[in-house]
């Protein structure tokens, strides 16, 4: 363990009440990251302390990460080897059950459509409370829950939009809620999870640290961690989309952890088989791009993005078996077309979205769904 009474150089930042040693930058185009997952957690960041009885002890702010602490925590529910694949009746099963506390949002014919060639139709889940389709998943997952884990309440590491419509849901149904945000999650989403009631804790550098922290909570405190009950949750989008645009050709979906297209795959591919569903990742977290080179999910180097929604370091285990044999096609798109999708969005639209939500139209404006201009009807899942 490194020395933290050394003198401190110049260099060193503080950043969000810790200090952090400068990274070396890496190359960009090999897809590696800033700041690499495997990289040892205590010489990146170091809490802050001015306790002299702490000398000598770690102080590494995520218990889980501390190489003092070798016990190994699991998620219950994400199992690589016997994943959990969720079914076309548990989504229909959630529509039910979540329709009175969900928006069933617009999908209309986007102004862009002449000026690409394609009839290009949005999913304008940005519409709901919260501004995203990350309430489907959360609004389903705590209906479901039994009374017992409903008084002790639930648990879930996300970047924010799913803290977001966690506490969100959780204060509307009364059931208590702890989210864990890294350190790169967005102030304002973090303010306003606490604003809905939620114990926030802000820890991890990126969502592969705020995950194991928040399973450390969930066993500590007996707290329910994410279950597969939000991917059937998300595959309510599905269904709104083949039942808005019948004649529907093809369905482009933003990925980050994997949830959304799981969800939405499950449900337009068992409605229309024929319907071709395309994922699309930013390059600079190409997480389900790696896990289908590995045949598994496997963890990833990332680095900060426009689609921070996006930024997961590894694909969910259930999500990935569910969704990988339903995806047509899978692409990767450069930064500065997600800068114009949100341009263009704004521009034709007149509603400002988030990368997250915008890298699905970047995809067809950098020019690498060529084959979408051949197709009567195509479907950009916008989730900001």
């Amino acid at each position: 363990m490194r020395d933290l009474n050394r003198k401190k150089s110049n260099e060193e930042q503080r950043v969000n009440g810790y200090e952090c040693d400068p990274i070396a930058e890496t190359d960009l185009e090999s897809s590696t990251s800033k700041v690499h997952p495997d990289q040892s957690h205590g010489a990146r960041f170091r809490s802050i302390t001015n306790d002299s009885e702490s000398e000598g002890k770690c102080l590494q702010p995520c218990p889980l990460l501390c190489p003092q602490n070798n016990e190994e925590l699991s998620d219950p529910y994400c199992v690589e080897e016997s994943p959990n694949k969720i079914t076309f009746e548990d989504i229909t099963s959630a529509a039910f059950k979540i329709k009175c506390g969900i928006i069933n949002t617009p999908c209309v014919k986007s102004r862009l459509s002449d000026a690409i060639g394609i009839d290009l139709y949005l999913k304008k889940d940005f519409l709901q409370a919260t501004g995203s389709f990350k309430e489907r998943g959360a609004r389903y997952a705590l209906v479901m829950l039994k009374d017992e884990q409903k008084r002790i309440g639930v648990i879930s590491a996300s970047l924010g939009n799913h803290a977001l419509a966690l506490s969100y849901h959780g204060n509307k149904l009364g059931i208590p809620v702890t989210v864990v945000m890294p350190v790169l999650a967005p102030i304002m989403k973090i303010a306003a999870c606490r604003q809905y009631g939620a114990n926030v804790i802000v820890d991890g550098l990126d969502m592969g640290e705020a995950k194991r922290i928040a399973l450390r909570q969930a066993k500590e405190k007996g707290l329910t961690y994410d279950h597969p009950d939000i991917m059937a949750g998300q595959g309510t989008l599905g269904l709104e989309i083949v039942e808005q645009v019948p004649d529907i050709d093809a369905v482009v979906v933003p990925i980050g952890g994997g949830g959304l297209i799981a969800g939405v795959a499950l449900a337009v591919k068992t409605l229309h088989p024929n319907v071709m569903i395309i994922g699309v990742e930013s390059e600079r977290c190409p997480s389900f791009y790696m896990a289908r080179k590995a045949n598994r999910p496997i963890q990833t180097a990332i680095d900060s993005t426009l689609a921070d929604g996006l930024a997961v370091p590894k694909v969910g285990c259930n999500a990935f078996a569910t969704a990988n044999p339903l995806i047509d096609k899978l692409v990767v798109v450069k930064e500065e077309w997600i800068a114009i999708a949100i341009l263009k969005l704004v521009e034709n639209e007149k509603c400002i979205v988030e990368g997250a939500g915008a890298t699905g139209l970047a995809a067809i404006l950098a020019g690498q769904l060529e084959e979408l201009k051949s197709k009567r009807h195509e479907v950009c899942s916008r989730t900001s």
